[in-house]
């Protein structure tokens, strides 16, 4: 069975964000969110709106598509 794709999403967010040496303190604030909401988007608790996942993308510096395909 597939994960579900906030799992996928929040595990490539996770990844990304440690490959690039930021902690989630520090990728929280350019985002402006909580360290705790950007916790539950990488336990992929959180539903985040398309902008969101842009958002996201544009900070860890991917393309948005690449955080919702699992590898």
């Amino acid at each position: 069975m597939t994960e579900p794709l906030k799992k996928v999403l929040g595990a490539q967010v996770r990844d990304l964000r440690l490959a690039r040496h930021l902690s989630q303190e520090g990728l929280a604030e350019e985002l402006g969110v909580s360290t705790r909401y950007l916790a539950g988007i990488e336990r992929g608790e959180r539903n985040l709106a398309l902008d969101s996942v842009d958002a996201l993308a544009e900070q860890l510096g991917v393309e948005a598509r690449s955080l919702i395909i699992q590898p």
